[in-house]
């Protein structure tokens, strides 16, 4: 019989479970974090149960529960997208490709251009979770080049701005595809023009994603005390971004493979405690936007290091649900072949090899690919499969199958 329970009903019982909570026990642990006095034990067991059963709780004990769970409210009752891709970008911009370009040329940058060029980059960004690093990579260099060929027209002081800022963006973009394909020194050139273009224009935002990069490339090469340092600095450049919330993210990843839990924990509240006062994200799609559901990601990969497996299994299905639409269409294939990994991770380590083998399998085969990260998140299931399979010729096919990957990007080992 399918359960026609809201998710956000199912994962309170999963997320309970897996904290080997009663009912009565997360009562007493929402106690904790409510603003005022709740009810009595017996009135909040009643709402608790209509909860579980699918029935909604209002707007004063949605972020309750969410910060009973260790996440956010929007993650984990999340809104509904309205957002319709092409057909908002082109009523948007009013542009084709074509005419944007031949604007371009003109020797004075009206408005309207500048206005083409926001929604052009905010697309290039949007496609960053689907489209093959390839054809991503030559579209955001081309875009990158025309924009700042812009800076030689007649520009005003605040469209000059605006023409830093854009480039910015696109550069961080293409930094990240770079990455993305194994480029290193390339991507780190990237980052580094990005990050002077920002302090050129002031542009805080920029200047933090850029620090962010820095963070993000010291974590899959093994420099956790250099991500740390990085997370921290772009702490400082962008404390009211929501870039913050990703650097406190990468922060908690370097402690988790550090091996402490206390800070991982500290990492991850004040990563919630910022997404949880931030307002919901208008595009969700954009690369360089934090949404909501990320942070489950964040925790899941967290909890998978310090060995909760129960969490991290339960968190890692809320992933794969959150990011996969009814016709199997993923919307975040990055994010769920980490949590495949982080599934083959839990059934290694209980014992089922063949589970194991087909997530991870799985996790290596999508289309659209970050090596590096891939790489580090495989290595981790590579770790279980020599620890406890080292003499079984599947678990030896997986090994090979990772060496061949990591051969895509030299100098990321697949230890």
């Amino acid at each position: 019989m399918s359960d026609e329970r809201p998710a956000w009903a199912r994962r309170m019982i999963a997320e309970r479970e897996a904290r080997d909570m009663s009912q009565r026990d997360l009562v007493r642990a929402m106690r904790g974090h409510a603003p005022r006095e709740l009810p009595s034990d017996e009135t909040m067991l009643r709402n608790l149960k209509r909860w579980e059963a699918g029935s909604s709780p209002d707007e004063f004990y949605r972020p309750i529960i969410a910060a009973t769970f260790g996440t956010v409210t929007h993650a984990f009752f999340p809104a509904p997208s309205h957002r319709d891709g092409d057909k908002e970008i082109l009523a948007a911009s009013g542009m084709e490709t074509l005419e944007i370009v031949s604007r371009l040329n003109h020797s004075d940058v009206d408005n309207a251009t500048l206005d083409a060029l926001r929604v052009t980059t905010d697309r290039l960004c949007s496609d960053y979770r689907y489209m093959p690093s390839e054809s991503l990579v030559i579209e955001g260099r081309q875009w990158l080049r025309r924009i700042v060929e812009l800076r030689s027209k007649n520009l005003t002081l605040t469209q000059h701005r605006e023409i830093l800022a854009l480039s910015g963006w696109l550069a961080l973009l293409v930094g990240c595809v770079e990455y993305d394909m194994g480029n290193r020194h390339a991507a780190e050139s990237t980052r580094q023009a990005a990050l002077s273009i920002a302090t050129e224009a002031g542009h805080a935002e920029v200047a933090g994603w850029a620090h962010e990069m820095r963070a993000w490339f010291a974590l899959t090469t093994g420099d956790y005390r250099g991500v740390i340092a990085a997370a921290q600095a772009g702490s400082e450049s962008a404390a009211n971004h929501g870039v913050a919330v990703q650097l406190a993210a990468q922060e908690a990843k370097a402690w988790a493979r550090l091996g402490d839990r206390r800070q991982v924990e500290v990492a991850l509240d004040k990563g919630r405690r910022l997404l949880e006062g931030m307002p919901y994200p208008e595009n969700l799609d954009n690369h360089f936007v934090v949404d909501p559901a990320k942070f489950d990601y964040y925790s899941m990969d967290c909890y998978r290091l310090v060995g909760e497996d129960k969490l991290a299994r339960t968190l890692a299905e809320e992933v794969l649900r959150a990011n996969t639409d009814f016709d199997g269409t993923e919307r975040a294939p990055m994010r769920n072949a980490e949590a495949r990994v982080t599934l083959g991770v839990t059934a290694a380590r209980e014992g089922d090899l063949e589970q194991a083998l087909i997530l991870g399998e799985r996790a290596l085969t999508g289309e659209r690919q970050s090596v590096p990260s891939l790489i580090m998140w495989s290595r981790e299931l590579a770790a279980e499969m020599r620890k406890r399979y080292s003499s079984e010729p599947a678990a030896q096919d997986y090994l090979a199958h990772l060496h061949d990957l990591a051969k895509q990007a030299p100098g990321f080992m697949a230890q």
